[in-house]
């Protein structure tokens, strides 16, 4: 059997390195370490790593977790 995904309004910012560039997301559960560039963010699955360039989601319960931007690309448009 297929199935389509259906269509859901996200909130998503790209992480460009700095936790300033996600705020508006209000992650509940992440950190990052002095001079780091990279996020800690702890998902459903477990704790996940955002590079800069990944794109952060909030999802439709406002869990978080961080998508490699080609797969944000293919998976998303702007609504």
């Amino acid at each position: 059997m297929k199935f389509r995904k259906k269509p859901v309004v996200i909130d998503a910012a790209q992480f460009d390195g700095s936790i300033t560039s996600v705020e508006a997301l209000m992650i509940p559960e992440c950190s990052q370490d002095l001079g780091s560039n990279t996020l800690q963010i702890e998902t459903l699955e477990g704790v996940m790593t955002a590079q800069p360039g990944d794109w952060i989601i909030k999802g439709v319960k406002g869990e978080c977790y961080p998508c490699k931007p080609d797969i944000f690309a293919a998976t998303y448009d702007p609504a």
